[in-house]
């Protein structure tokens, strides 16, 4: 089992610092190279800079949370997110369709673990 996961090329896990300006303030992020790729892929789906995206989910996050307490661990689960939205078919894997111009409540109907329950939803085999 290990094996499938010991076997990433170690440039995946390696971290990464990017200066991100949110509203005119510098701001450093620190995540693994892994997840700046997929938010590259995710900022290109819809026409944006890394930056933008990053601004925008905080925006985003702050119109609707009020606040950001971990901004770094939040775009990780964006990513994790993403990848699992694809997978339940949710988000297509043709990254030529904008995320922008899909449904959100058909998007998150496919989602396998809702965030209301606490706790992962095991699915029957």
């Amino acid at each position: 089992m290990c094996q499938v996961f010991i076997s990433a090329d170690p440039t995946l896990y390696e971290s990464r610092t990017r200066s991100v300006r949110l509203h005119g303030v510098a701001t450093s992020i620190k995540l693994e190279n892994l997840f700046w790729q997929v938010l590259d892929e995710i900022a290109t789906r819809d026409g944006m800079s890394v930056p933008q995206l990053c601004t925008k989910l905080y925006d985003e996050l702050v119109e609707e949370r009020g606040e950001v307490d971990n901004f770094a661990s939040f775009l990780r689960v964006c990513c994790g997110r993403y990848m699992a939205l694809q997978l339940s078919g949710g988000i297509p894997q043709d990254v030529d369709i904008p995320i922008r111009s899909l449904n959100a409540e058909r998007v998150l109907a496919t989602e396998r673990y809702p965030a209301a329950s606490g706790a992962p939803h095991r699915q029957a085999a």
